[in-house]
């Protein structure tokens, strides 16, 4: 049984690269929310295999919408609720590339992790992978505080100042670049009706942003108005709150990224599982370890 435990033990705090953390509490610890990964094996199933329906669903839907659909008149309610999925289908493919970051997609894998990460991040708006990856480590150093490149500290509580500062900060030169690129290509050589590239193509792709801002970094981090002591409505140093959703709500919202304070707490813990890490009191209980970034 002792062997069996710290087994669990090991397995619930192990670095991405696949170091076991140090500076563990012991399992008799009364404080330690009750929560462990699935092994390995497990966890690197179900994130590829999630990663292959979001990413795969999301390719397949802009491919119809550019190369087969054809928008009429008496069509335009399909092409609008395409549109509503392939804007949720976004959000995940982002999802996906965040666990990526966090080596929780494919665990003990930094070279697979980085190549899905850095294909998908290209593909969804001509981001850079190292450039991403480094930004939101930054951010979870020093969450909620000047310095973070996902906080307004000049306006913590106004949503669209905010979202612009977000938005000048990570889509730069090189993501207007690829957008322009595609659209010119699809527009002028294939000869596809601007209105169904901006209805199948670019409302997604904005709406996605506004999404993951909204339910992952505003609604998580923002300060309410008439706050006296902004740090005194967060539950600790990492100056964010989690939904009240359920799991479905979550799900549909934003991935499980709603459950923010769980992941700020555990960035090992994949979005999939954030559920699991909710209702076994991560976001209740302050774990002690060092949980790896």
């Amino acid at each position: 049984m002792r062997k069996r435990n710290c087994r669990f033990a090991r397995e619930a705090y192990t670095h991405p690269d696949g170091h076991p953390s140090r500076n563990l509490v012991p399992m008799s610890a009364p404080a330690a929310p009750a929560y462990t990964l699935p092994p390995r094996r497990t966890q690197r199933a179900i994130g590829l295999v999630l990663a292959a329906a979001i990413a795969g669903s999301w390719l397949a839907i802009h491919a119809w919408g550019m190369f087969i659909f054809e928008l009429t008149w008496t069509n335009w309610p399909l092409a609008l609720a395409a549109a509503l999925v392939q804007m949720w289908l976004s959000v995940g493919v982002f999802i996906v590339c965040h666990d990526a970051m966090h080596g929780t997609l494919v665990p003990g894998r930094p070279r697979v992790n980085a190549g899905i990460g850095a294909v998908l991040l290209a593909l969804y708006a001509g981001f850079a992978w190292k450039q991403l990856r480094d930004a939101h480590f930054d951010h979870h150093k020093l969450a909620g505080k000047p310095g973070d490149p996902d906080f307004d500290e000049h306006n913590p509580g106004h949503f669209w100042r905010w979202y612009g500062t977000f938005f000048r900060r990570y889509f730069g030169w090189r993501s207007l670049l690829f957008v322009h690129t595609v659209v010119g290509i699809y527009w002028l050589v294939l000869d596809i009706p601007m209105v169904q590239i901006v209805l199948l193509y670019g409302l997604p792709a904005l709406g996605s942003s506004l999404q993951l801002f909204y339910f992952g970094t505003f609604r998580p981090h923002r300060h309410d108005a008439g706050e006296g002591d902004a740090a005194a409505s967060f539950a600790d140093r990492h100056n964010t709150r989690s939904e009240e959703f359920g799991t479905w709500a979550s799900l549909a919202s934003c991935f499980h990224f709603g459950y923010h304070l769980e992941h700020h707490r555990r960035p090992d813990v994949p979005w999939w599982s954030l559920p699991a890490a909710r209702r076994a009191g991560v976001g209740r209980i302050e774990t002690k370890d060092k949980v790896p970034a």
